[in-house]
């Protein structure tokens, strides 16, 4: 075969399978792709998988729709003057919808042209009004706030902004200092608080029982005085079945104590005797 000719053969496979490579794609899961042709965007996004286009003339852009993490530092101010430094985690997608506009209209990185700017500014705008004491008692509202102001400032219809996550607060030390000392203290009020509370109940128990006995003695009182048969009456129901051992006391006065004892029945049949 002439040289000429076999060259010529050799770059027409080259150009040929070059070709072929350029008029296909694939786009990849998670990923959606914008086409774009001697500049110009197609309005359609394309989906997942294979696809063909115009070779050397079209380029396809991948753009993930799937959740997208990333971290985020932000310096605010709280209400009572004091700089306070947040480190956040963002969770964020982008739209199907909103491919082909973000493409257009925002340069590189959705995240840092759109998202971490306003996400930065809802957070200042939040700590601006709570002090530097309750931005760190408060986390989870700080965050809820933060979250629906970034929402509303990048719009649900661009982009996804699906949570905030505040990993870390970072005070100056005289403050953390300041703060950490009033929270002892907090907690020695308290603690001081309900010791009173519980010596305040074991009081008032002690005068409820102490009520109760008296009332009880005084119920028991008339009744005795209204039945005098009422002693009598116990004094029965108690016996236990034994002969009582009468001791007079000294002299035959009426004056004399007589006291009872019981006696067993073997000593009282030894005394029948």
């Amino acid at each position: 075969m002439n040289p000429a000719k076999l060259v010529g053969t050799v770059i027409l496979l080259v150009v040929l399978v070059v070709g072929a490579a350029q008029s296909t794609y694939v786009v990849q899961p998670g990923y959606r792709g914008v086409l774009v042709t001697l500049g110009k965007v197609s309005p359609q996004f394309k989906p997942e998988g294979f696809g063909t286009k115009a070779p050397f003339t079209s380029t396809l852009i991948q753009i993930p729709v799937r959740q997208i993490t990333r971290e985020l530092e932000a310096e605010c101010y709280s209400s009572d003057l004091q700089q306070v430094t947040m480190k956040l985690r963002v969770l964020y997608r982008i739209p199907e919808a909103s491919i082909v506009k973000i493409y257009q209209d925002y340069a590189g990185d959705p995240f840092d042209s759109l998202i971490a700017p306003r996400v930065q500014e809802a957070l200042k705008e939040v700590t601006a009004l709570q002090s530097a004491e309750q931005i760190v008692k408060q986390r989870e509202q700080i965050k809820s706030r933060t979250l629906n102001a970034s929402r509303d400032k990048v719009g649900v219809e661009l982009l996804l902004v699906g949570d905030l996550v505040i990993e870390n607060i970072t005070l100056s030390s005289q403050l953390e200092a300041a703060i950490e000392s009033k929270m002892v203290q907090e907690q020695e009020a308290a603690k001081a608080r309900f010791t009173q509370q519980k010596a305040q109940i074991e009081a008032d128990t002690a005068i409820i029982k102490a009520k109760g006995e008296a009332e009880a003695i005084r119920v028991r009182g008339e009744a005795v005085r209204d039945n005098p048969g009422l002693v009598q009456l116990q004094i029965v129901e108690k016996w236990d079945g034994k002969a009582p051992l009468v001791v007079g006391g000294s002299g035959s006065g009426a004056s004399g104590a007589n006291i009872l004892l019981p006696i067993s029945a073997s000593a009282a049949g030894g005394a029948s005797h």
